[in-house]
């Protein structure tokens, strides 16, 4: 493919925004090359500054579910911004969506829209701290919660130590209060708890991690954290950004049968606008300003542009079930069709899949955590990434993010999906 217009567009874009994007991932830096800028995208495609066709397998990182330009969410936008773009006050459009919300996902009373996954996770950490007055999190290693100074700790000598910054600008101070531990390990959080007695709020997780490839979590262990957080009065925070509305109506709570404190959203839930939540039971949210003490706030918080969208979007969501049944046979189809081809190249490789996000790691060991997914083939993953480009199919471009598969994709679109892993893996 030629990628003249996006090359010019990149090396201009650099001299006027950091390292030429604005979100680090996008830059291209962890497979290489030049990142592709898009033009317009419609269903399953995308279409680049080149006039380049791509089946798209991120849908804006998860929320397009179904697909890009959705007409109720486009007719809803329209109308709602013909009415004004923002208004800082209440607007009963804000009510309709969180009673939609409330009555899809269990466990939830109350929610507080914000403006991104990031501010979500933060302010329910926040929360938790105000609830249980305590000051200790426990986070695992390669869940990502948003860049909030709590959430950027990279791991310490050991289960039990503190953790230390792994960004300049987050200060030692912040870091003694994140505690890390090995996602899918039950006797590493265990360790903590008993190493820290009476100091943890709360333990944050992605209940299906996606920010290291799809990682299901292992049989247990979520329970394991619920009864656990019970018998040390500590919060369980479900990170539903990528899960919430994509897993099922009720996201990971439903699937998995186990219920979080609180829960933060994103993605979904704005239809593709920049949006997020947080939810809880109400004797947990009336804690939160101006009914309880513990403060949150945003000018555009519930702005009517991406409430109009969220709620078409969860609307379809919720009046077509089977969305994520069609999700979830694709994904298994793609799946399925990928395996005879790796077997006959003969090279080391995992699949990791759970209902419509899937990831291929290119390693012997089975991949169930942060290691093991970062002692994969990073190079090999990139000439694959690449060679998928080359053939129309557009992929995360990171080894640590999940695809993210939307409802727009036909069978017709698998088997092209399919013929392109082909191709790509046997000249690897």
């Amino acid at each position: 493919m030629r990628y003249q217009r996006s090359s010019a567009l990149f090396k201009e874009a650099q001299q006027y925004i950091p390292g030429g994007v604005n979100s680090p991932v996008r830059a291209f830096k962890a497979v290489g090359g030049t990142p592709v800028f898009v033009k317009e995208a419609k269903g399953a495609y995308f279409y680049d500054e080149d006039g380049n066709e791509y089946i798209d397998f991120i849908a804006s990182w998860g929320p397009l579910i179904l697909g890009h330009a959705y007409q109720p969410v486009l007719d809803a936008v329209i109308e709602s911004a013909k009415k004004g773009t923002s208004f800082g006050m209440p607007t009963e459009l804000e009510t309709r969506i969180a009673k939609l919300a409330v009555s899809m996902v269990p466990g939830i009373d109350k929610i507080r829209f914000v403006n991104s996954g990031t501010e979500a996770c933060m302010s329910a950490v926040r929360l938790a701290r105000g609830f249980t007055k305590r000051e200790k999190i426990i986070k695992f290693a390669g869940c990502y919660h948003g860049h909030a100074d709590a959430f950027l700790i990279q791991a310490g000598s050991g289960a039990v130590t503190f953790g230390t910054p792994n960004s300049p600008g987050v200060t030692q101070g912040t870091a003694k209060d994140t505690l890390l531990a090995a996602y899918n390990n039950l006797d590493q959080v265990k360790q903590l708890v008993d190493a820290n007695p009476g100091e943890i709020a709360a333990i944050i997780l992605e209940p299906v991690a996606g920010n290291m490839g799809c990682i299901p979590p292992k049989e247990d262990f979520i329970q394991g954290l619920r009864t656990l957080c019970d018998k040390e009065g500590i919060l369980l925070i479900f990170d539903e950004v990528m899960t919430g509305f994509r897993l099922a109506k009720g996201g990971a709570q439903e699937v998995l049968g186990v219920r979080a404190d609180i829960a933060t959203f994103g993605k979904v839930i704005g239809g593709g606008l920049p949006v997020g939540a947080f939810a809880a039971r109400e004797e947990i949210m009336s804690h939160l300003a101006p009914e309880g003490p513990v403060y949150q706030a945003g000018t555009l918080s519930g702005n009517p542009l991406a409430m109009s969208a969220g709620y078409a979007m969860l609307t379809a969501l919720n009046d077509n079930p089977g969305i994520f049944d069609s999700l979830e046979k694709k994904t298994a189809y793609l799946h399925e069709g990928m395996i005879p081809v790796l077997e006959q190249k003969g090279i080391p490789y995992q699949v990791n899949r759970f209902g419509s996000m899937i990831s291929l790691h290119f390693s012997e060991q089975e991949v169930t955590d942060f290691a093991s997914s970062a002692a994969g083939d990073h190079d090999m993953f990139n000439k694959y990434f690449h060679g998928m480009l080359d053939r129309g199919v557009y992929l995360p471009p990171s080894a640590f993010e999940s695809y993210f598969l939307n409802d727009a994709l036909t069978m017709d679109d698998m088997d092209r999906v399919l013929t392109a892993f082909s191709e790509t893996i046997k000249s690897l």
